[in-house]
């Protein structure tokens, strides 16, 4: 599976780890219009970890939800998986996700970049299954699963 990095960049100001007052955390975000994962991570370590279900049909509830957890976690950036269809087709989320994105970045006020996040869902309810986990009492997990994927690859394309 390849991933694909910074296929779009919200505020091209890039936190640097270390740097007075920026923060190495980042939240990452696998949006969904009920469901949305998040993965939390750092640019120095490399390293990323689901972390939660947001589960929300509004927007406001959304980012209130997405508020508390700027707050605990003070990422220095944001990064949200931007679905992309096979043989570049069109995906029915692509304008709601990229509205997401600025969104995000209008309300929160923290650089936000966009990643491929294809076939990182079906990846994630895979390494689920190799854990003995999965199925529909574990279908919570499989969308914090795909954020921290999301954020791997976002991590992966920043060491290169």
């Amino acid at each position: 599976m390849a991933l694909i990095a910074n296929r779009m960049t919200i505020n091209h100001e890039r936190p640097q780890p270390g740097s007075s007052g920026v923060s190495s955390t980042i939240l990452a975000f696998d949006f969904g219009e009920r469901f949305t994962g998040v993965a939390v991570g750092d640019q120095t370590t490399r390293l990323a970890h689901p972390l939660t279900t947001i589960e929300s049909r509004s927007d406001a509830d959304r980012f209130a939800k997405i508020g508390r957890l700027i707050v605990e976690w003070r990422p220095g950036c944001l990064v949200v998986g931007e679905p992309v269809s096979p043989h570049g087709i069109g995906h029915p989320l692509a304008d709601r996700v990229a509205r997401f994105a600025r969104q995000l970045n209008g309300r929160f006020g923290v650089p936000v970049h966009c990643v491929d996040e294809q076939f990182t869902s079906a990846e994630a309810a895979t390494k689920l299954s190799f854990m003995g986990r999965g199925g529909r009492s574990d279908k919570a997990l499989v969308h914090p699963m795909a954020a921290c994927l999301i954020l791997e690859a976002y991590l992966h394309e920043q060491s290169s």
